[in-house]
């Protein structure tokens, strides 16, 4: 299984792309295709087609998939994008580091 370096519920900042610089909360993650919804980033537009009785159709703005490496988590403590660093605690559990040279708090 691959593993990425951000979660559901995680903060970060786009590195490149149109929303460059944006920050947002991870929405989902897709381990298999290595992407993230963050919200309200990468908005496109989607054509929909009424399904049921009475349901609406029309154009839908949502927000779309994102390659996990164009992303950086934010520290929550100090409040910058960085690396992280994993630290395992001595009943077999990890935790996160943040590679700040200022701030190396764990989250």
């Amino acid at each position: 299984m691959n593993k990425l370096h951000v979660k559901t519920g995680d903060t970060v900042v786009i590195l490149s792309g149109r929303d460059k610089g944006k920050k947002g909360k991870v929405m989902d993650v897709s381990q298999k295709e290595k992407k993230v919804i963050i919200e309200n980033c990468n908005i496109v537009t989607k054509h929909t087609k009424p399904r049921k009785q009475g349901a609406a159709g029309g154009i839908i703005k949502a927000e779309g998939a994102i390659y996990a490496s164009k992303v950086m988590l934010v520290c929550p403590k100090c409040d910058k994008p960085t690396r992280i660093g994993r630290k395992v605690l001595a009943d077999g559990t990890k935790e996160r580091l943040c590679k700040n040279k200022d701030c190396g708090e764990s989250f």
